[in-house]
């Protein structure tokens, strides 16, 4: 009976935090699904040709209005190599394409509070940045290369057939589209698609969570966290947080959920951004960069985007504490008490409403079979 009490604890917390959750990603999905249709992405390669400046801020703009699923945006980072682009803008872009997107923005708001959210969007930026100089010092010239013509290869990662249809060519202006009965479907699919996408990242990340929220005692998180050490904390906050992200398996708005336990079981500011960050480090995503670019570049990209995750989380706490926006430590509920009506059944209500309404039309227009070809 213990051992079902705490089953039933953790699925309960589970449960609970996706209620929370649930309107923030029908919103951040249903506005991804827009900017999609909106923003065309058949030229992206030809706008990153090196690894200047306004290269990496185009790669860092189109990472921006994607998906927000890691898979996705490493198999169009790889589309973008395939089809000309630089090989450090593309590693750029998909760290906006996870990092930099608004339906993690909004989640990140609603379950932790806009400090959070501003900070994974400030430190997205910042390791943007710390990515495109570390590619230049830690991996030559000769091995770009020789990653650019592993990436032309025939190797297939998920989500391929995702990248193809979001870099594929648009017809007419974004208002055209956007006023059409084409262009709303094609709203659907991307709404639809999001979805598909992430769906088994938020299921675990959420089941995670709640596992970890409900049997991991207070006192235990502390000292792993090294809470109250000052500095130290810091450091080993930013340290430990992509690790967790490694075997936690989970990415983007799946890490969300767990991000709010962390937080609340004592890791630093920064810890909980490193966790964010460490999405693109997990080991599946590892080992489809070696079937897409080789082993010996793959180990190149794990130190100089682990190195850049710790080092920008670092950046941002440092900031965040400067400017004193750092909440209190203990300040998030992890997820409501009871599911009652209040705003957020309100927001759950129309918002769910408003994604079946895409769903429906998904169904309707040659989605499911659509998906099936992907």
């Amino acid at each position: 009976m213990d051992l079902l009490h705490a089953v039933l604890d953790a699925l309960s917390l589970s449960g609970r935090m996706f209620w929370q959750m649930f309107w923030g990603l029908n919103l951040g999905f249903a506005l991804s699904a827009v900017i999609e249709v909106m923003i065309s992405k058949d030229q992206m390669s030809r706008l990153m040709p090196d690894a200047g400046a306004a290269s990496i801020a185009r790669a860092s703009l189109f990472g921006a209005v994607s998906s927000s699923c890691s898979y996705a945006a490493v198999a169009m980072a790889r589309a973008v190599v395939r089809k000309g682009g630089d090989f450090t803008a593309a590693m750029c872009f998909q760290f906006a394409a996870t990092n930099l997107v608004i339906e993690l923005g909004v989640l990140m708001w609603v379950m932790l509070g806009w400090p959070f959210a501003a900070a994974d969007f400030a430190g997205g930026i910042v390791m943007i940045v710390l990515v495109a100089g570390g590619l230049r010092l830690f991996v030559s010239e000769r091995l770009r290369r020789d990653a650019v013509h592993h990436a032309k290869g025939d190797a297939r990662g998920a989500m391929e057939g995702h990248a193809a249809m979001a870099m594929g060519k648009q017809q007419g202006s974004w208002r055209d589209r956007l006023g059409s009965r084409q262009g709303w479907i094609a709203v659907s699919h991307n709404y639809v698609m999001n979805w598909s996408m992430v769906w088994k990242d938020i299921a675990i990340g959420l089941l995670v969570a709640g596992a970890l929220g409900s049997w991991v005692p207070k006192d235990a998180w502390q000292l792993v966290f090294l809470q109250d050490h000052g500095w130290l904390t810091a450091v080993w906050g930013a340290a430990i947080g992509p690790l967790i992200a490694l075997v936690a398996f989970t990415c983007s708005v799946g890490n969300v959920p767990l991000a709010a336990v962390l937080w609340n079981g004592g890791i630093g500011f920064g810890g909980v951004i490193a966790f964010i960050f460490g999405d693109l480090i997990i080991p599946p995503l590892l080992n489809i960069y070696r079937k897409y670019y080789g082993g010996r570049t793959t180990w190149r990209l794990l130190v100089v985007f682990y190195l850049a995750m710790v080092l920008a989380a670092l950046i941002v706490e440092g900031l965040f504490s400067l400017l004193g926006a750092i909440p209190e430590p203990g300040h998030v509920k992890v997820a409501q008490t009871a599911i009652e009506l209040d705003y957020t059944a309100v927001l759950n209500l129309l918002l769910g409403g408003a994604g079946l309404t895409l769903a429906i039309v998904f169904a309707r227009s040659g989605g499911p079979a659509m998906m099936r070809r992907m």
